[in-house]
């Protein structure tokens, strides 16, 4: 990889360089660039600098840049897989998605560019509009700065990147410490296409100091923030008035209606709790059954999680690894022990897989005020509860400060839509786990879980203003 930072028309040589480790043995993968705030005042400089050159990029420019990525990826995409199993800690099966997912992307972005138009306006329905020619167009908001998690960096810096690109817009991405190297070389293969002008997409890395430096400049036209409710929360009030999308923290529930193939939702529990290591918004982490089910679905439940391959995440076959870092693995194992004394029953795990690996854990009779239920786990912990009735499972649902995906499990098309009416999220999924997305659907929370969203046609909106045009001839 190419050294310094992605600045300007060139790389920035920086003084400092970080350790990026691989979390499963704690070997170094690479030396990472570490940016300043200084850095990030000159990236801005640069990218308002080319802020007018890029809004008036023709479209097929913007569109052979988002498609040369997508094929310079294509062609390296192993490179890109192994890079992120080291970097990450995360299996090669959820890494392989990634990439696939990151292709979808890009491809997606470069599609939405043949559909950046506005509409006529009839003016005339006003005596006074008589003889008016009204219509309006979206223009570039300007600037964006996207920061992302360390969870998903390739994947979450193309769903800022490339609608941002689409939409006219310079770029600056802030790629998680622990986690830049994916991000850098995403950044270096876009350049490199050579369709749009260098600037137009930077990085910088950095501690909190460097991502409020670009959030808070007022310069800016956008940012997009991946992450932690209470750091979303911050930028939002520290980046007011400029225009936030935030895709932030959740505790994705489940529910299992007493009709509900019980099979299916047990397999999608072990299936969507898992993937990635539970370090994933997304992932099931509440279970709310309808006790007329609790025993059979606990059982089907416990069945499967020998199935569940913990270890090595270079390994095909493997399902959990290492979370982020030794802090991350203290944190999940303090709630669990937690939830434990406030009353809930460890139905499996949590046994040491190794340093910062944990087993599969499965939790039931999980009461309220505890973090596991309450707050975002971000590790392999799923917990049960058993409701009434249908009624008290969407109460138990929507008690909670998060809402960005649900899912329910049932046979009736009745309930379906009674979930789709009444459960406070962004997207509710039947029969299917709440961690299901496609990357050209609409993406993002209600409540503690965010503003905005995100798939390259709903974040190149958010990119970008209506601007008004009325013409007397």
């Amino acid at each position: 990889m190419r050294e310094g930072l992605p600045i300007g028309a060139g790389w920035l040589p920086v003084e400092e360089t970080a350790e990026v480790v691989f979390p499963y043995d704690g070997s170094t993968v690479g030396r990472a660039p570490v940016g300043t705030v200084e850095l990030a005042g000159r990236a801005l400089d640069e990218a308002l600098a080319v802020a007018g050159e890029m809004a008036r990029t023709p479209s097929h420019a913007r569109r052979a840049a988002l498609m040369g990525a997508h094929d310079a990826l294509l062609a390296r995409r192993e490179e890109f897989e192994r890079l992120l199993v080291l970097e990450t800690g995360k299996p090669l099966v959820d890494c392989r998605v990634e990439v696939a997912r990151t292709l979808v992307t890009l491809a997606t972005a470069a599609e939405e560019v043949a559909r950046l138009h506005g509409e006529t306006v009839p003016l005339d329905l006003m005596p006074a509009g008589e003889g008016l020619v009204g219509f309006w167009t979206r223009r570039p908001i300007g600037v964006v700065v996207g920061i992302t998690g360390f969870n998903y960096p390739l994947l979450l810096a193309a769903h800022k990147i490339a609608p941002a690109l689409a939409a006219g817009c310079p770029v600056i991405v802030k790629p998680a410490p622990a986690t830049p190297l994916a991000t850098l070389l995403l950044v270096e293969v876009l350049r490199s296409v050579g369709a749009v002008p260098a600037a137009a997409v930077q990085l910088v890395t950095g501690d909190v100091e460097v991502g409020r430096a670009l959030v808070e400049d007022r310069r800016i036209g956008a940012v997009s923030f991946t992450g932690s409710a209470a750091a979303g929360h911050a930028i939002a009030r520290n980046a007011a008035p400029t225009k936030v999308v935030l895709e932030l923290g959740s505790n994705a529930a489940l529910v299992v209606a007493a009709d509900a193939d019980l099979e299916a939702a047990a397999d999608a529990v072990v299936r969507g709790g898992y993937y990635a290591s539970g370090q994933a918004c997304i992932s099931v982490q509440r279970v709310v059954v309808e006790e007329a089910v609790r025993a059979d679905f606990l059982d089907l439940l416990a069945a499967r999680m020998k199935d569940v391959v913990v270890g090595d995440p270079r390994l095909p076959e493997t399902r959990v690894a290492p979370l982020i870092d030794e802090r991350a693995t203290r944190r999940v194992l303090g709630w669990v022990e937690s939830a434990v004394s406030a009353g809930a029953r460890l139905v499996t795990g949590p046994a040491p897989a190794g340093e910062r690996v944990i087993t599969p854990t499965v939790l039931a009779d999980v009461p309220d005020g505890v973090e596991v239920w309450d707050e975002e786990i971000f590790g392999p912990v799923v917990c049960v509860r058993a409701v009434a009735d249908l009624e008290e499972a969407f109460e138990t649902v929507n008690r909670s400060r998060y809402g960005l995906h649900v899912s329910v499990f049932t046979r009736s098309l009745a309930t379906a839509f009674a979930s789709i009416e009444r459960l406070e999220a962004g997207g509710v999924v039947v029969n299917e786990v709440p961690g299901f997305r496609a990357d050209n659907m609409p993406y993002g929370g209600v409540k503690d879980s965010g503003i905005g969203r995100e798939g390259p046609r709903f974040a190149i909106e958010e990119f970008t203003v209506t601007r008004m045009a009325i013409i007397r001839p």
